[in-house]
């Protein structure tokens, strides 16, 4: 069971790796290509939603990019990028910034 966990784990590290980098290409076909075989793979995993939400949102798809983003909360309640995508995305004064994986969350407010 611990070893297809750090499968799971290194599987979506390198999905959030991948994704940031075609993100700063514009590469948005390539993104949901490969967030949508995630979800196919992990369908309990909260990284591909969130991943599809930022695409979504990053396209001005924002009413979809919600509904990953609450997916990926709902699916793990402990995973930070996706309450502080919906925090960010939820308002009416959003500045552009967003999480794709924890290290987008250091040093910035999340509620819990």
């Amino acid at each position: 069971m611990l070893e297809l966990k750090n499968s799971q784990d290194t599987a979506m590290d390198s999905l959030c790796k991948t994704v940031r980098a075609l993100i700063r290409h514009d590469a948005f076909d390539e993104c949901e290509t490969l967030v949508a075989e995630a979800m196919g793979k992990f369908p309990h995993a909260a990284e591909p939603h969130n991943l599809f939400g930022v695409v979504l949102e990053l396209e001005g798809m924002h009413p979809e990019a919600m509904r990953h983003f609450r997916a990926a909360w709902a699916l793990d309640p402990t995973y930070l990028p996706a309450r502080y995508n919906l925090d960010k995305f939820g308002t009416f004064y959003e500045d552009g910034t967003f999480a794709i994986d924890a290290s987008d969350c250091r040093d910035r407010r999340v509620k819990y």
